[in-house]
């Protein structure tokens, strides 16, 4: 299984046009900071020294290369869970602004994947804002994970330009490893958060075994034309978001069309 996993990221990498490669010396420590740094604008600087501990430690990041020019990283570090055990935690995700939308981010992540594996590590999580389509359709349909756990403001004020007088809601994603990834069949759903005309509509208490909650397609446009619009969203997404989970469903799978997470109780969701 480990070999298939490196073979499938290298596919990919060839299909994007850059090269993997560990950053395992200290000016790899630059290279990572420059891409953050174009991600996010303002970010708190991560200190050099943390980043080669990381590499040190066998939480080795992966970086996306187009010659000798870093695009693109990869960053996280084994975690444990009292019940669960072993996990990898994946912190950060970044590709710049100019080399996105074209496969690099999910060969680094399938680069992360056949990582984890080699170290007999089955599943990866890592944190997402529920608001931002374009990254829930990355994480649950084109990977495959879920999302079970919602966190309202979950790393308090954010500094960035682009999370700076954001709430930080954030949905918590577990990746299974050792399936192929790829989207999950989950069926029909009805609606408990609809997108009407532009404003979220009234969240209905999820009444089946398999509910849809609607997000703008473009969160950050609508957040820079209309700020009480973007506000809305953010409180109707999480009340939808909680309601279902509340209900026992989790988030395995975001329909594009409709812009929308399909919501499944945990027993109906294929493995």
């Amino acid at each position: 299984m480990v070999r298939d996993a490196w073979r499938l990221a290298s596919e990919a990498a060839r299909a994007a046009g850059v090269e993997l490669r560990p950053l395992l010396e200290l000016e790899d420590a630059d290279r990572i900071l420059h891409v953050m740094s174009a991600t996010w604008p303002g970010h708190e600087p991560v200190p050099r020294e943390m980043l080669r501990a990381l590499a040190d430690s066998g939480n080795v990041p992966f970086g996306a290369f187009d010659g000798e020019d870093a695009i693109g990283f990869v960053l996280g570090w084994v975690g444990v869970d009292p019940e669960d055990g072993l996990h990898t935690h994946s912190h950060m995700l970044a590709v710049l602004p100019d080399r996105r939308h074209a496969g690099v981010g999910y060969t680094l992540k399938l680069a992360q994947r056949a990582q984890a594996l080699e170290q007999g590590v089955a599943e990866i999580r890592w944190t997402f804002d529920p608001l931002v389509a374009r990254n829930a359709y990355f994480n649950l349909h084109k990977l495959g994970a879920v999302a079970d756990r919602f966190d309202r403001n979950h790393y308090g004020a954010m500094l960035d330009e682009v999370n700076l007088g954001e709430r930080s809601d954030r949905f918590t994603v577990r990746w299974a490893l050792e399936r192929e990834p790829g989207p999950r069949d989950v069926g029909a759903a009805a609606s408990a958060l609809e997108d009407d005309d532009g404003w979220p509509g009234a969240v209905r208490g999820p009444s089946a075994r398999a509910a849809l909650v609607s997000v703008p397609r473009d969160y950050a446009e609508v957040r820079s034309a209309d700020p009480e619009c973007a506000s809305a969203w953010r409180d109707a997404s999480a009340q939808a978001i909680e309601a279902c989970l509340t209900a026992g469903m989790i988030a395995a799978g975001f329909d594009r069309a409709t812009s929308s997470y399909v919501f499944a109780l945990g027993e109906d969701v294929p493995g």
